[in-house]
Formats: structure tokens, sequence, C-alpha cells
């Protein structure tokens, strides 16, 4: 049985049967099928399904948000905006998938060589519960406009948003098994995925467990995209405007209550502006709002799971015990649900717990540092690889300094984020692969060459 438990208050919400060994059968009998009539589909019929989707997640965008601020906490605002995201994802693939899917015809002495791109087959989505709409969309815009089918294994705390996912793509009119559910626990997704018909997984998780995808799904030689946990950077130099960046520093941390994997977490400051800094970041964080998420005011929610707050508050603990001094917060919220007061810890260093770990919550870590140089050695001073902000007004230098930083995405002065214009991903223990954009859409494809001689 799946529990879907309130946040903000505790109490359960409903309970939901696992699908037993023939409900799964039945599902990957019903999306293989369905894959090998979409795949012969032209991409413009394709492409008419993901406008269909836009449409459907805008006509109960309210009903969705609120599903998603019940299951996991996020601020209702928040929570419509995700709704609006993923409806403009599928657009953008429906305007751009014939163009990144059309042959590429490459020079040759033949009399006809091109590169195209054939879709994999089934897909598997194990998918996180902070983004639970967007999370799976932009994963499924693209795999679907390229002729794939999906399997979502959501995370089990989020199973209403799970099953209206697979919904909306009944109510847009796609085929019976190309976009399914699977209610599963985390121990059946190796079983799904040594199935013969799943041809591909993309995971969106912690690197322990995408640690464990990719060795199965290698072990397979199935096609694996990993986009996994982040402790990305934020750096201000001395010639920033520290004003801007500590207002943008408040969004950068806070959005979704600190639960993201591009949130910045380690905002390492130039030593010269960082008494400005903290002061204004410190500012910024008090005029957040924590309370009822389901309040179109409230701008700080309840952590998704009870283990995710005391999780973070050992961090904070620990990382005050090495010497870190609290600018503000510091501890869990009296009341129901699992709340936690914003953060901002300053004169962190690079060893304490705040940098070293992944935070996952709204707790911020200040770094100081003496020079662009050590600025950058911070930044790259972690296993993760996933995003990073840099803030600067000389641009040229920005532009040689972004490409020193180890991250899948670099923003010069603006806040980190997912766009589906732009691929993402990340390097190092961040995973591979890449999301959205052009280089996105081709990741679950085979990119084939054909080569056709002249005729005599």
């Amino acid at each position: 049985m799946i529990v879907s438990v309130n946040p903000s208050t505790g109490a359960e919400i409903g309970r939901y049967p696992l699908d037993r060994p023939d409900d799964i059968e039945q599902k990957l009998r019903s999306a293989t099928l369905a894959q090998q009539a979409w795949r012969m589909q032209p991409v413009h019929e394709r492409c008419a399904l993901l406008k269909a989707v836009a449409a459907v997640l805008r006509r109960h965008q309210a009903r969705f948000a609120a599903m998603i601020t019940a299951e996991m906490g996020k601020p209702i605002a928040e929570a419509a905006a995700e709704i609006e995201k993923s409806a403009w994802t599928c657009e953008f693939y429906a305007e751009s998938a014939p163009a990144f899917l059309a042959d590429l015809r490459v020079p040759s002495s033949a009399a006809d060589s091109r590169v195209v791109f054939d879709p994999l087959g089934v897909v598997l989505a194990v998918m996180p519960w902070n983004y639970p709409f967007w999370q799976f969309i932009r994963f499924a815009a693209p795999a679907l406009a390229a002729g794939n089918a999906a399997l979502l294994k959501h995370a089990n705390n989020v199973p209403q948003c799970a099953l209206a996912l697979a919904d909306v793509f009944r109510e847009a009119g796609a085929p019976e098994g190309l976009v399914t559910t699977l209610m599963i626990e985390a121990s059946d997704v190796a079983g799904v995925l040594d199935d013969a018909r799943v041809a591909a997984v993309t995971l969106t998780g912690s690197t322990a467990v995408g640690k464990l995808i990719a060795a199965q799904a290698g072990s397979l030689m199935k096609k694996q995209v990993l986009e996994l946990g982040g402790s990305d950077p934020f750096i201000v130099l001395a010639d920033a405007d520290v004003e801007a960046a500590a207002r943008m520093a408040v969004k950068a941390r806070f959005s979704n209550t600190g639960q993201s994997c591009i949130s910045a977490k380690r905002f390492i400051v130039e030593e010269a502006v960082a008494d400005q800094f903290v002061a204004a970041f410190c500012a910024g964080t008090r005029m957040l709002k924590a309370g009822d998420p389901m309040d179109r005011h409230t701008t700080i929610g309840p952590l998704a799971r009870a283990n995710l707050r005391s999780d973070l508050h050992s961090q904070v603990e620990r990382s005050v015990d090495a010497g870190a001094v609290i600018a503000l917060g510091g501890h869990p919220l009296d009341g129901p649900g699992f709340y936690y007061a914003p953060t901002i810890l300053d004169r962190v260093t690079p060893r304490m717990a705040a940098a070293v770990e992944e935070t996952f919550g709204p707790a911020a870590a200040v770094i100081r540092v003496s020079s662009a140089e050590q600025a950058i050695e911070v930044a790259n001073a972690t296993e993760f690889g996933l995003g990073a902000a840099l803030w600067t007004n000389d641009l040229a230098r920005a532009h040689i300094l972004s490409r020193q930083i180890e991250a899948g995405a670099v923003f010069v002065n603006g806040l980190v984020a997912s766009d589906p214009r732009l691929p993402f991903g990340g390097v190092k223990q961040s995973g591979y692969g890449r999301e959205l954009g052009e280089f996105g859409i081709r990741e679950f494809t085979n990119i084939k060459t054909v080569w056709v001689g002249p005729t005599h």
C-alpha cells in the first residue's frame, strides 16, 4: 500500500494499492504495443498530442496545483507555476520537435548520406517528488515526440500526482499504454528495468540511487540519463551588484522551500563584500512567510517528509559545532507539519557539513573567500557539478571564469533554472546525459547513419 501524507499537517490523505505482478506485466505489454504503433506516426501527429496535453494541464491547473501542494507541501503559487511551465514545455516541443528530429544531410561523395533519429522504445522514468509534474513532463514531452513510450515510477509520497499524470495524457487522447504509471515500491524497479521490453531509463534523484540504476542499466547495455544531486555554488565577486545578488540569492535558495537539486546551496562571497551581502541576504530572507502552503501569500512551506527536516537540522547543527555562525534561523518551527525556519549560516568553511553535503531544504551556507581565484577553487571543491551562478560586473572576466567552473550550467548575474530551450544536466556525481533543448530530445533516440550509394 502506498500512503499519501500532507506534510503541512502530518495527516494522511489516502492509500493506494500496489500493482500486482500481473498488473505490471499487463502495463509492460500495453506500453510495448502502444510504442510500436506510435513510432510509425508522423512527427507532426505526435506533436499534436503535446498540444493537447498542454491544454489539459491548463484546464485543470488549479486542481493539479492543489494536489501538488497537498502531497509535497509546495506553496500553492509555485505549484500553479509548475503546471504552467509543464504546459509551456509541451508547447515548445510541439513546435520544435519536427526540426530537432529532421534528418541531417551530410555532405558526401555518396548519393545520399544522412543521420536519422529513431526512437529507442519503452523508457522507464524514475521520478522524484519535488517537482512532481514538471520532472516527468520535461522527460516525457521530448521522449514522446521522438516516438518513445513512457513508464512512470514516481516517488511514493506523491501517488495522486503520479496517477493524475497518466490521466492527463489519457484525456489528451494518447493511445492506451503510451504513458503508464507503475504503482510499485522502489525495490521493484530493478525487475522492471531488467525486462527486455524496457529499452532505456531516466532517473532524477540521489547520487546513491543513480549509481544503482546506472550499474544495472549498464550491465544490460541500456541507455541512461541521470540527473542526480547538487551543491550549487552562488559566487559573488567584489565587483558585483551585491544588493541585486542578495535579492536573487533569496529566490535561488528558498524557492520550493529549498528542495531543489539546482537550488543555490553554497554562497561563495569575496570577503570585501561579504558583510554587505550577508546583511542584505538576511534582510530579504526575513521577508519570507512560512505557513499554510495553500495560502497564496505563503513563500515557505513544509519539507516534504519528517526525515528530510531532521536530516537538514543535523547538517545545521554539525556545521555550527564546527564553527559556523547562525545569522538567521537554525531550528525547526513549532506546530504541526514538517516546517524548518529559513536559515543562513555564515563563516562556513568548505569542510563543514553544510558545504560538503547536499542540503535539501531552507538552509544556506555562506563561505567567505579572499579572491575570485579562491572562489572558483572552492566552487569546484565538491563531488557535485549541476549548476552554478556567477555574479560580477566584468562580463569579459565572467566568460573566462565560467569556463573554469565544473558544472552543467553557469548562469551569470541570474538565477540558475531549467528552461525547455536549453540543455539541462550535470557532471561528476550530479550525473550525465542531458534533458531539454535540442540535445535532450535526442537522448532517447538511435542516432543512426544512413549511407546510400549511387545507383548504376
